[in-house]
């Protein structure tokens, strides 16, 4: 049931971790406030699709 996931920075674009989530549990998309580190400060990322 985990997958992996691809989490992106919603200001700049890049993607910069890689982490898993259990789909039973949580069906919608991730979103998680995360360092991004081309800007160089906290940023929401959100899940994409490989």
């Amino acid at each position: 049931m985990r997958v992996n996931i691809l989490l992106e920075c919603t200001e700049c674009g890049d993607r910069n971790y890689l982490t898993k989530k259990n789909k039973r549990n949580n069906p919608e998309r991730l979103e998680v406030k995360k360092y991004c580190p081309r800007l160089r400060k906290m940023t929401l990322h959100r899940e994409v699709k490989k």
